[in-house]
């Protein structure tokens, strides 16, 4: 016989939510979860439910997963809140499915993850790209040798996003709120995926596998936070991940994420789950994957089916980005010749471009250099303060293995577009 559906909780189902909402009636239709419960501080309509049947609704996490019994809870509500609102879940016994980021700051993954453990509940984290069978597809590749000795990982993401983006909500473009973390910048938050899928191709995905995260944060918009940005991750085999992303695009184009070796270079496009493999003597051979949706892969690993495809320790890598980049200095806002100012997709709207910035982040994922290290005259070396390591106490120094560019390919019609 069927296990009978798993009762469960949405908290958040505006903005990002919508797209949970959406997962969860697919599910709910599919005979795997049933919605009894909605976490919102304004109770949604009769037509924003349609198809979900009629879930009890409250603003109190706590007392709605006490009234509905439920089984398991998708966590999508503002980054502050997710530590809270997971301790909350996991004190009740309460599966997490916990939108990215987990958290904030290192210390509440670290109470999330001690929370977790306690209660001996399951926690999936909502990275959906780790769900994508390109994964572990590219890192066979590598294993095998297609192209030759590994020489590190790079990856680039520009995207577009107006001022209505940073209104959206008070905690949009924050990097804290009334003395709390927030630490919504353009690699914790909206291009996260691009820093967390370049670890997982890497290999690199537990904390124990950071040694040293160098950053330059940059801001062309008026907010707290960065919205232009790069980090160069020192991994504890010595390798190098880098990773650009700017919200300033002139095009905004498909985030991606290179894997350079000695004889080729791998380019996956995480969203669209495609791969294309080009190498020494042979031509370029791109393959479409598969994805796993992660709540079904939680709902399946808790009916022993399936293996957790994002458990909290496999974030734990990116964890140690997220703190890096909170304890920096503030974004340096760029000078006003390096940016202008187009209308955006809303009326009346504005977006800032940041110039030359498509070709800065791909010749980044080229490269694994910085913003500094590719001569951007905003990004001067002598303006970038020095930055110790993640773990500063006695950990060596790691030389940086030598620039990829020798095995990048000129660019042709084989080359990934930008």
């Amino acid at each position: 016989m069927s296990a009978p559906p798993l009762p469960l909780v949405l908290a958040g189902a505006r903005g990002h939510g919508r797209w949970h909402l959406e997962n969860i009636r697919r599910l709910q239709q599919a005979g795997l979860v049933r919605l009894v419960g909605i976490c919102e501080l304004d109770p949604l309509t009769g037509a924003e439910l349609d198809g979900v049947g009629e879930p009890a609704q409250s603003s109190d996490f706590a007392g709605l997963l006490d009234a509905t019994g439920a089984a398991v809870a998708v966590i999508c509500t503002p980054i502050p809140t997710h530590a809270d609102l997971a301790v909350a879940a996991a004190a009740r016994g309460v599966h997490l499915l916990l939108e990215k980021p987990p958290a904030p700051s290192y210390a509440d993954f670290r109470r999330i993850t001690d929370a977790v453990d306690a209660a001996g509940v399951v926690c999936q984290v909502g990275f959906q790209s780790l769900g994508s069978h390109a994964v572990p597809a590219v890192r066979a590749l590598v294993a095998d040798g297609v192209i030759g000795e590994p020489m590190g990982v790079g990856a680039a993401g520009a995207w577009a996003r107006d001022e209505a983006y940073y209104r959206r909500a008070p905690w949009a473009g924050r990097r804290r709120m009334d003395g709390v973390d927030v630490v919504d910048g353009v690699l914790t938050n909206p291009l996260a995926h691009a820093v967390a899928t370049a670890l997982a191709v890497d290999g690199s995905t537990r904390a124990d596998d950071v040694t040293r995260v160098d950053t330059e944060l940059f801001r062309a918009n008026a907010i707290e936070s960065d919205d232009t940005s790069f980090v160069g991750i020192t991994t504890a085999r010595g390798g190098r991940v880098g990773v650009a992303a700017t919200l300033c695009a002139e095009r905004p184009d498909e985030p991606y994420v290179i894997v350079h070796g000695t004889r080729g270079r791998i380019t996956f496009w995480y969203k669209q789950d495609r791969v294309l493999v080009q190498r020494a003597g042979h031509g370029p051979e791109e393959v479409l994957h598969g994805r796993t949706d992660l709540l079904e892969n939680l709902v399946g690993h808790l009916a022993g089916r399936a293996e957790l495809l994002v458990p909290p320790a496999s974030t734990g890598a990116f964890m140690k980005v997220v703190e890096s980049i909170r304890r920096a200095p503030d974004p340096r806002p760029l000078p006003v010749e390096a940016w202008r100012s187009v209308p955006g997709e809303h009326e009346g709207v504005r977006r800032r471009i940041v110039h030359g910035i498509d070709g800065l982040v791909a010749a980044s994922a080229d490269t694994l250099c910085g913003y500094a290290e590719l001569g951007t005259f905003w990004a001067l070396p002598d303006q970038l303060p020095d930055q110790p390591p993640v773990q500063p106490s006695d950990q060596p120094p790691v030389s940086r293995p030598a620039s990829p560019r020798a095995a990048s390919h000129s660019p042709t019609a084989e080359t990934p577009p930008r």
